[in-house]
């Protein structure tokens, strides 16, 4: 893929390469046998290693390229820099709403805004560096890993013996089979945070979550933006309601959603031009700029999982309940192997496959909940089941639901495209799933994790006093609505009847 032209190396970068891939790294001399060998330095083997380590056990951790993995390096620390900036121009762009005019309007300044990304990210690898690691006593190899046998991998020239080991790959951006998209320089995640040109028409291929966010954040810094996918609107996982949702978001940030969409073939003869069919009709759109966004797949090229007995598929390693993989010494975390493809999930993970590999543990990722958030503005954050997987399971529910054009706050803040949602068990209390469309929702869905895990019903949650005026009543306000629901005819009838008592 070639690589555009504006793609730099400033000295943020330089900054980065220091912290988690040094240029004059020595790898150390394997020390014996590892207790635990940890292939891939994201956040899976990161929580992995430094666990391991702080409990004792000798620990070694492979990485070929950077330390930190998708997260620090091309996903959520970059990412969130550039939303973070989008929405303070999203803030002046919508002053005049709130009263409050600059004179003669506002402006972006795209490579600033990639600079203080960049400068923000170096300085948060400090926490994911060689050294830090190499302090807490983990053994740190750079090189391409490959496996022997089930108890040996090859690293730069080195064989490390091991009695568990730890796959923790994770995975990168797949890319679609397009005609012609192998011959322009398209951007994924990989190469998008080093731009320092603003596109000036963007094309975001694939209305998932990263999609989405990047779409949206790209619009409110000066972009146009199309942003395109086959399904029927964007993050077509979720509910209908908070789809539509999402689909006014982004129109409102200036984006052109164009869905069910079809890419035939693209080419480059001086802009960048998509042949698309739309509802039976040919178009051709011109841009500056391609963002593939159509999801993820793992890494295990090079590995010679075989030669381990390694089992794995086009989704990635397969494992079981427990994070084994098919050999018995070796288990695996993360992207690599989960179809929860977040930052916090692969930490968890990690935690579950260090109990389970060297201290006996029985930890089942099944058991796992896990909430997630799409970093649109408003976000969209979900925990449990969503209304379509509860209708597949045929489990009977009801649904109880907060707009938000009723939340004092969101009304005061100007915020009142969203909802709160929550699912119970019909005829309960309880919490089988929840979605909440706001502008912290990420934040606000914790409240329903953690009732969700300790076995908090939705009464409870009502009967909890919340500050006011806060967005997160519209929860508090969700077990109002439970509650009434016990008012039924009798119940009622009883009550008007120990009233008249009082005259």
């Amino acid at each position: 893929m070639p690589v555009p032209s504006e793609i730099i190396f400033d000295s943020h970068d330089a900054e980065l390469n220091r912290n988690v891939h040094p240029d004059r790294w020595q790898n150390p001399t394997p020390r014996g046998r590892y207790h635990l060998v940890v292939i891939g330095a994201g956040t899976a083997g990161l929580v992995a290693a430094a666990g391991a380590a702080g409990l004792g056990a000798k620990v070694a951790i492979v990485e070929r390229h950077r330390m930190g993995g998708d997260c620090l390096n091309t996903g959520c620390v970059p990412s969130k820099g550039i939303i973070s900036a989008a929405r303070i121009a999203r803030a002046f762009r919508l002053g005049s709403t709130f009263g409050i005019t600059t004179t003669g309007g506002y402006s972006v300044d795209f490579a600033a805004v990639m600079q203080r990304m960049r400068q923000l990210r170096a300085s948060i690898s400090v926490n994911d560096s060689a050294d830090r690691f190499r302090s807490l006593g983990v053994d740190v190899y750079f090189g391409d890993a490959s496996f022997l046998n089930s108890h040996e991998i090859e690293v730069a020239g080195q064989t490390l013996s091991f009695r568990r080991a730890l796959l923790a790959t994770g995975a990168r951006a797949a890319v679609p089979p397009i005609t012609g998209l192998s011959t322009v320089p398209y951007l994924t995640n990989e190469t998008l945070f080093s731009l320092t040109e603003r596109p000036g028409r963007l094309a975001v291929i694939g209305a998932g979550p990263i999609g989405c966010e990047m779409a949206q954040a790209f619009a409110e810094l000066g972009s146009k933006v199309y942003l395109l996918d086959p399904a029927k609107a964007p993050l077509p996982r979720e509910d209908a309601d908070v789809r539509e949702i999402v689909r006014q978001s982004l129109e409102d940030s200036g984006v052109q959603v164009w869905t069910g969409t079809h890419i035939e073939s693209v080419s480059q003869e001086g802009s960048l031009e998509l042949k698309i069919r739309q509802h039976d009709e040919n178009r051709t759109l011109a841009v500056d700029r391609i963002l593939v966004a159509t999801g993820r797949l793992p890494n295990i090229e090079g590995l010679h999982l075989e030669k381990a007995g390694i089992a794995s598929s086009p989704k990635g390693v397969v494992v079981d309940d427990y994070l084994r993989t098919t050999a018995p010494t070796i288990y695996a975390s993360g992207d690599v192997c989960s179809p929860f493809q977040f930052t916090h999930a692969a930490d968890f993970m990690s935690r579950m496959a260090l109990q389970n590999a060297l201290f006996f543990g029985r930890q089942r990722v099944s058991r796992m909940l896990i909430p997630w958030c799409t970093y649109t503005t408003p976000e969209v954050a979900h925990v449990g089941l969503n209304q379509r997987q509860l209708d597949e399971a045929g489990i009977k529910t009801t649904t109880f639901s907060q707009s938000m054009t009723e939340n004092d706050r969101a009304i005061l803040e100007g915020e009142t495209l969203g909802l709160a949602k929550v699912h119970v068990r019909a005829g309960s209390d309880k919490i089988l799933g929840a979605t909440i469309v706001a502008p912290h929702a990420g934040e606000m869905i914790n409240e329903i994790s953690l009732a969700m895990k300790q076995g908090i019903g939705l009464a409870k949650i009502g009967s909890t006093i919340h500050p006011y005026p806060t967005q997160a009543e519209a929860i508090r306000k969700l077990g109002d609505q439970y509650q009434r629901t016990r008012l039924t005819p009798t119940t009622k009838s009883l009550l008007r009847s120990w009233l008249s008592l009082f005259g």
